[in-house]
């Protein structure tokens, strides 16, 4: 890291940990069940945000690396591998060029990683209901889970970015992983997954190595009963979030990594995106079935981006940009919620 690098990153890190403070601190002081209304505006308020730090990127993303001069951009468009026209004679083209480009990574990241958490929202409504959690608690176990996501996304982006500079061919790996997942997830589509709580590896886990209070205590996680300390099952169920994340992690990453390798474009557009999954959360819990295409629409969405990963060099030869994946990620989005929309699912009797 150099000292832009430092600072940039903590800058952005001080703007989501007060974004977080000013949520759970004033906004979300007591446990509540989260209406549709209070959903759609936390979701504006976070897609602004997210729309607002993109046009920053758009319009002064140079700062993020500290880019003064021709070198400095070729040097990053190859580290990084970024598909822009880099003009030697004219600095000022060039940067123009090096800064849309990153808004535009930064944008179809964001996409990417939002339309993947819908599947992570089944999941978490499938915990929520398995382990038979109050609604008014769902804010407050999101909350804590959006803290260990942050910190976790960290680890994952910054090693596999590591990782890919030094084995370029880890994207190959990534790429065949996107694909098989986006087979499976296409092939099982239509069937209905259960959770069994007493079954669940972290259940099993939390019950060997540490003391489960039998019921909960408000919104508490630890408690102490006659000089012994406990954990109440809100905790576990907030490990059992952890542990679905860090799965949905493995394919939702990778994913990005198709579309910019910039570690810190896809920090920052990753975290933007699940920032807003606990107002998305409250928002599609009620209508999600509505839009009953976009599971097998998330499938192909993976695996073309698996096999965009693997032919990327041949792609990049015959003029395949940013701007492209922004579109292609847009349209097969775009063509699962109108199809939705156009033949809505039946209803069984």
């Amino acid at each position: 890291m150099n000292l832009h690098e430092i600072l940039s990153f903590s800058a952005f890190i001080v703007l989501i940990l007060s974004m977080l403070v000013i949520d759970l601190g004033i906004f979300n002081k007591n446990s509540h069940v989260v209406y549709f209304k209070e959903a759609l505006i936390w979701s504006f308020v976070w897609i602004s945000l997210s729309l607002c730090f993109y046009v920053f990127i758009y319009t002064h993303g140079d700062l993020i690396h500290g880019v003064n001069s021709i070198d400095d951009i070729k040097r990053l468009a190859i580290k990084f591998e970024h598909p822009i026209h880099i003009n030697p004679n004219n600095f000022e083209e060039s940067l123009k060029n090096y800064r849309h480009n990153l808004g535009l990574e930064y944008l179809t990241g964001y996409l990417i990683e939002k339309a993947l958490s819908v599947d992570n929202i089944f999941v978490m409504i499938m915990i929520f209901y398995a382990f038979g959690v109050e609604q008014k608690y769902y804010h407050h176990i999101l909350f804590w889970g959006i803290l260990g996501a942050i910190v976790l996304r960290f680890l994952f982006i910054f090693l596999s970015s590591a990782l890919i500079q030094q084995f370029n061919w880890i994207l190959y790996l990534f790429g065949a992983l996107l694909i098989y997942t986006g087979t499976k997830m296409f092939i099982s589509k239509d069937k209905d997954e259960e959770i069994e709580p007493h079954k669940h590896p972290v259940v099993k886990f939390a019950s060997k190595y540490f003391s489960v209070y039998p019921h909960n205590l408000g919104g508490k996680f630890f408690t102490i009963k006659d000089k012994k300390f406990y954990i109440t099952p809100l905790l576990v169920v907030l490990l059992v979030i952890e542990f679905s994340d860090v799965l949905f992690a493995v394919d939702s990453i990778p994913a990005i990594f198709a579309v910019a390798k910039d570690p810190y474009i896809i920090f920052f557009s990753n975290i933007f995106a699940i920032l807003g999954l606990r107002s998305l959360f409250f928002l599609l819990i009620n209508i999600i079935n509505t839009f009953h295409y976009l599971k097998p629409g998330l499938s192909v969405l993976l695996t073309v981006i698996g096999l965009k990963m693997i032919f990327q060099h041949f792609l990049e030869k015959h003029g395949f940009t940013t701007t492209h994946s922004l579109i292609l990620v847009v349209i097969i989005l775009g063509t699962s919620i109108i199809l939705s929309l156009i033949f809505p699912q039946k209803k069984t009797a």
